[in-house]
């Protein structure tokens, strides 16, 4: 955004501005001298005098200045900051914030950390399904000014150079810096602050670090150790060992963890709010209403009982609940549902025949070529890698389609696996053994066709 750029008051800002300068025992013509604006500026962003193309974004600054408050006071976040999402991660910030509720012990923590720290780092950390994702994509949708990078291991989108040319271009589009193509990170920052408005924030949301495919010593994504004045960093990652942190900062740089296992009470509200919040929703209602009176329970107690069941874990609702709602369940009593995220990949695991004598070698297969392929898939690229026909491919993706994400914006279609964390689980060393699978020739069988780019005739 350029100085230049005109922006307009909304109604709420309107109401802020004129509140503001009275508290601040000024008059118009005072707030126009102090600010260094005409009055007509002032006049047109209280709605008193008519707009024409607005008024410039630094006429606003030098206004909020003045009166010790933040342009988007009188200027609505969203319009002073236009979203700017990379078109790489809109889908999965979409879909990670659809039925978004709670959480709000954790925004306010990270509000209280900004707004107590002149920069600094501030890690979420939890077990997968937890909603670590969920929070960053809810972040970056409620602060259009922060910038994003979400690591998808399942996409290849999670190197350090693919990092660094990502936050490069939203950085160079939002503060337009120029000289910039070839900075590195730390540059970047200190071009990018000295760019920062008033009373604003540069904030950079990175989600998963725990997916950073990075064999160099170094902090993760080589993060920096020293940032400027009021910027910071939004992280989120799964549980670690000391030796796997990889983020060592200066000690003026401020640092702080949440950890959501140690919050238990609270997820369990949020984790209740969210099974309420299902049953509500004219997608699953009818389902799961009649799949709770076949159980002669009341509402109350289903969402008590599931959320017991859940182990506070949001993944597991969006898998269950709807597996629910449409009939998955239909025929297992409530002490039979599956317990935690594992106890429902396995539970799923079982109820596909994965576990029947014989095994169905040739299904299982499909599945962990699938899973070694790690990029998105078409039905005929699967069927070359697994050697089986593509009426039986296809059989596998329709029965774990609440496992797959369907990219249709490919022809023909192509399919991913949505969880990592099931991922996980086929690699659990009982499951590989139960299946009777090869990792090691399953894995071989593809990587020398993927390394060769032959998906590229899709």
């Amino acid at each position: 955004m350029l100085q230049s750029d005109k922006v307009q008051s909304s109604e709420e800002g309107k109401i802020r501005l004129r509140n503001a300068y009275k508290e601040a025992g000024l008059t118009i013509e005072k707030l126009a001298e102090k600010a260094k604006v005409s009055q007509d500026t002032i006049k047109r962003l209280l709605g008193t005098k008519d707009y024409l193309n607005g008024v410039e974004r630094r006429q606003v600054e030098s206004i909020a200045k003045v009166l010790d408050i933040k342009p988007t006071d009188i200027v609505d976040p969203k319009d002073w900051n236009p979203q700017q999402i990379p078109p790489e991660f809109e889908r999965l910030i979409k879909d990670k914030t659809e039925s978004f509720s709670g959480r709000k012990f954790v925004f306010d923590a990270i509000e209280e950390f900004f707004s107590k720290n002149p920069n600094g780092y501030f890690t979420v950390v939890g077990d997968a399904g937890m909603g670590k994702s969920a929070i960053a994509a809810k972040y970056v949708l409620d602060n259009p000014a922060a910038i994003c990078f979400f690591n998808i291991r399942a996409e290849g989108m999670n190197r350090p150079e693919l990092f660094l040319k990502k936050i490069r271009e939203q950085l160079m589009s939002r503060y337009q810096l120029q000289d910039a193509a070839d900075a590195d990170l730390s540059t970047l920052l200190i071009k990018a602050s000295e760019r920062i408005g008033v009373g604003e924030r540069l904030i950079i949301v990175v989600d998963a670090l725990d997916e950073v495919d990075q064999e160099s010593t170094g902090n993760l994504l080589y993060l920096p150790t020293i940032l400027p004045e009021r910027v910071y960093f939004l992280l989120t990652r799964r549980p670690y060992n000391q030796n796997e942190k990889r983020l060592n900062v200066s000690p003026s740089v401020s640092t702080k963890e949440l950890d959501l296992r140690d919050y238990a009470d609270r997820s369990s509200q949020d984790v209740k709010e969210y099974i309420w919040l299902l049953l509500n929703d004219k997608e699953y209602q009818q389902g799961l209403s009649q799949w709770i009176q076949k159980q002669n329970l009341s509402n109350p107690d289903f969402v008590e009982e599931v959320a017991t069941k859940s182990e506070n874990n949001f993944m597991y609702l969006r898998c269950v609940l709807p597996a629910m709602a449409n009939g998955f369940y239909e025929n297992k009593p409530l002490d039979e549902l599956p317990v935690g995220l594992e106890g429902y990949y396995y539970s799923h695991w079982e109820i596909m025949g994965m576990t029947t004598k014989p095994l169905p070698k040739n299904k299982i297969k499909i599945i962990y070529v699938m899973c070694a392929l790690r990029s998105a898939a078409s039905r005929a690229v699967v069927a070359k890698y697994s050697k089986q026909n593509e009426l039986t491919v296809q059989e596998v993706l329709d029965r774990w389609a609440q496992f797959l994400q369907k990219q249709e914006n490919y022809q023909p279609p192509r399919y991913r696996f949505y969880h990592e964390s099931f991922r996980d689980f086929l690699h659990r060393q009982d499951i590989v053994q139960a299946a009777g699978v090869n990792l090691p020739d399953i894995s071989a069988e593809v990587a020398d066709n993927m390394t060769e780019g032959l998906f590229g005739y899709e």
